[in-house]
């Protein structure tokens, strides 16, 4: 699985407003003016977002019984592994 850069994202928000600006510049509107400083706190906001939503998502075992529930499916996984089958 890729891992999209902070440069990739900001780029791809450089290029989004670029083409918005120039679609209002054909309008007659006038331009939108971001700051480089607007950028970095956009791109920091979608990396505490998509941090917030990974970490939101994954298995996070609170209870014994959940923690106990996480080690036999480790075992399960390394057993059918060492067995040549495939990975649960």
């Amino acid at each position: 699985m890729s891992k999209v850069t902070a440069g990739a994202v900001a780029r791809t928000i450089v290029l989004l407003v670029a083409l918005l600006n120039q679609i209002l510049a054909m309008s007659g509107k006038q331009a939108v003016s971001i700051a480089d400083n607007d950028i970095y706190q956009t791109v920091s906001l979608l990396f505490t977002i998509g941090a917030s939503v990974w970490a939101w998502w994954k298995n996070n075992s609170f209870t014994p019984n959940a923690v106990k529930a996480d080690e036999v499916l480790k075992q399960l996984k390394e057993q059918n592994k060492s067995e040549g089958g495939e990975v649960i």
